[in-house]
């Protein structure tokens, strides 16, 4: 019999995160028979297949190897080597819920069709206090949100994070997968691909639903509550902004990146301002994030994206 549903896990040098998300895999409610695991390695350096191979006694955990680095190309990876109808897609530093997958089949039931993609709440393991510079409004860069508490169907400027994302296996293959120009790769911190997918889907009329039930953890390193890391994603996020703007492999005419550039640096202008006369230290350092982000941006429109 084949799994209705396919949990896919990227993992790259991250063994003991990995171990946790596996283990949260392998103790669902649903009956294993109905659903398979895939971590897909993407060129790890650590004992991450070891990890893996100490969940040899689980049938329906399958093992890949993909050296070519980046998110996308490694959860493309697993997707392309899926039996499952449904994908769901969670980070190799997450936990899911007992329930998870099982909420997932619930879900696309309910909708059938109509959905190009469904979405859960995602909930933040802090491993050292939440610093005082960040605004609880930053968070959505650490996958933070909910919609609602009943499931509700996104308008189309609410986004869902891939860390807790699920898709038909038939949306992916329309799509030709998620776009490897986008999404992390190595140590910049490209992202986009699942809003892309996104712009793609809502064209298709299909709908996007979050459903609050659908829970993964999500855990929060050290490493990523500095300001360099806040300032460096702020960056990669407007730069992949710019980069969605175009298909893959195209770009605009000048002109018209001149005309997108002078709009973002107008933009920029009175939040700049705002920054430099917030006395709350969580609301400057906001504008800050603003003013790396715009730039980019306009960084995206003119240099090559890596």
């Amino acid at each position: 019999m084949s799994p209705r549903i396919s949990a896919i896990i990227a993992t790259r040098n991250r063994a003991s995160y990995l171990r946790k998300a596996v283990e949260s895999l392998v103790h669902q409610t649903l009956d294993p028979n109905l659903y398979e695991i895939i971590v897909v390695d993407n060129g790890s350096q650590d004992n991450t297949k070891q990890v893996v191979e100490e969940f040899a006694f689980v049938p329906n955990l399958h093992y890949f190897f993909e050296p070519v680095p980046g998110c996308s190309r490694a959860r493309n990876t697993g997707w392309r080597n899926a039996q499952g109808q449904i994908i769901a897609f969670m980070d190799d530093d997450a936990i899911a819920h007992p329930e998870w997958l099982a909420r997932y089949i619930e879900a696309f039931d309910h909708y059938g069709a109509s959905v190009g993609s469904i979405g859960g709440k995602v909930e933040l393991i802090w491993e050292v206090p939440k610093p005082d510079w960040l605004s609880t409004r930053l968070l959505g860069i650490l996958s933070v949100y909910h919609y609602s508490d009943e499931m509700v169907v996104l308008n189309t400027d609410q986004w869902l994070s891939i860390c807790n994302l699920a898709y038909p296996i038939e949306v992916l293959k329309k799509a030709n997968g998620l776009r490897e120009d986008l999404g992390r790769q190595g140590n910049n911190l490209r992202a986009g691909a699942e809003n892309f997918l996104r712009q793609q889907t809502d064209e298709w009329g299909l709908i996007t639903v979050y459903h609050p039930d659908i829970l993964v953890q999500h855990h929060i390193p050290l490493s990523r509550l500095t300001k360099k890391w806040f300032k460096n994603a702020a960056f990669w996020q407007g730069k992949s902004d710019a980069i969605m703007l175009y298909p893959a492999g195209k770009s605009s005419a000048l002109k018209e990146k001149l005309i997108l550039g002078m709009k973002k640096i107008l933009w920029m202008i009175p939040r700049f301002g705002l920054m430099l006369v917030a006395i709350d230290p969580a609301e400057r350092f906001r504008r800050w994030f603003q003013m790396m982000e715009a730039s980019g941006f306009i960084a995206g429109l003119f240099l090559k994206s890596e």
